[in-house]
């Protein structure tokens, strides 16, 4: 089982995939599937007779209950593929005939450099002066699966001879050089009390994970509103719907136009090779400023379409990534 995990991995990770699906079913008969979204396809390994042993094996290793496979588990273990540590996370959900678990890699990001995240040099440059800034809030923005947590990650992993806390719910990956924080309220630990906690350690730069409710929202402003720099991320289609999503969750508009210096939104295309690059759009704090006033982007944005179109043309990215964009 072992080699049959250690085979479904090195695929992942050559081709920069972040979830492997496992589908059980248990009518007819059993069967397991197991699937990866590689370039946009939703590839099937070819099923190998000892499959459906494979899914209790990840089980055994994330220390979750084999006897219990009817309610939602989630655990962690990490494992050592080509001399490199790799952090796993495997959750399990079931229906009646059938039970889905997902292994998501957790640590892709933890090798790469600013430079590998766009082959386009000003876009780098423009990510790697994020955390320059010393106070204000920055965010990262995009749908499932472009990026922005990579990127995010990235940028922090770069940044040299700052503190640096965390605010997540929860911790994906443990980062010896940060001081992270996970949000547990049955322990009585909030975003409140976590912003509380952490800024007596007077941190250079906060990351609040993933904006998804109003109260993470909330805390992200407040933070830089104390004149720290926080950077986080936020589920959105492009820069304009993310200004709006803030506000739809409560963000006063007047505190987001004092805090708010700059906003990306992204996507990934592939580059051949198994490698990828990131087209971004983005908005510093002229424009951010712009668009809350006027409810729209302002003349001098660029938008992700045109960044998608100067890349096709300048060689970078293939043609029929602008098509596939605009479907």
């Amino acid at each position: 089982m072992e080699e049959r995990l250690i085979e479904c991995l090195k695929i992942a990770l050559k081709f920069h995939v972040t979830d492997i699906h496992f589908h059980l079913k248990t009518y007819p008969k059993e069967s397991l599937s197991i699937e990866m979204k590689i370039e946009q396809d939703v590839r099937q390994m070819v099923p190998k007779d000892d499959d459906i042993r494979l899914f209790r094996y990840l089980m055994y290793k994330a220390n979750l209950d084999l006897s219990d496979i009817h309610h939602p588990q989630t655990g962690r273990f990490e494992m050592i593929i080509e001399g490199q540590p790799v952090s796993l996370r495997f959750a399990l959900v079931s229906s009646y005939h059938n039970t889905s678990g997902v292994l998501r890699i957790l640590n892709q990001h933890s090798s790469l450099h600013i430079e590998d995240l766009t082959v386009d040099y000003d876009t780098s440059l423009w990510l790697r002066n994020i955390t320059k800034h010393t106070s204000g809030l920055f965010v990262f923005s995009g749908p499932t699966g472009s990026g922005k947590t990579t990127t995010l990650y990235t940028i922090l992993n770069e940044t040299k001879g700052k503190k640096i806390f965390t605010l997540e719910d929860p911790v994906e990956v443990y980062h010896e050089n940060y001081v992270q924080i996970q949000i547990n309220d049955h322990q009585h630990l909030s975003y409140d009390e976590g912003i509380k906690q952490l800024m007596r350690h007077d941190p250079d730069i906060i990351m609040i994970g993933e904006i998804r409710d109003s109260q993470a929202a909330l805390m992200a402003v407040r933070s830089a509103l104390t004149g720290h720099l926080v950077v986080t991320s936020l589920h959105s289609q492009n820069c304009m719907s993310a200004i709006d999503r803030l506000l739809d969750l409560g963000v006063d508009m007047y505190q987001l136009k004092d805090v708010l210096i700059g906003i990306s939104n992204q996507r990934l295309f592939n580059l051949g090779d198994g490698k990828r690059s990131g087209v971004y759009e983005y908005m510093n704090r002229k424009e951010v400023a712009y668009a809350l006033e006027h409810r729209r982007v302002s003349e001098t944005f660029v938008s992700l379409q045109k960044q998608l179109q100067a890349a096709v043309a300048k060689g970078y990215i293939a043609s029929d990534c602008l098509e596939e964009y605009t479907l």
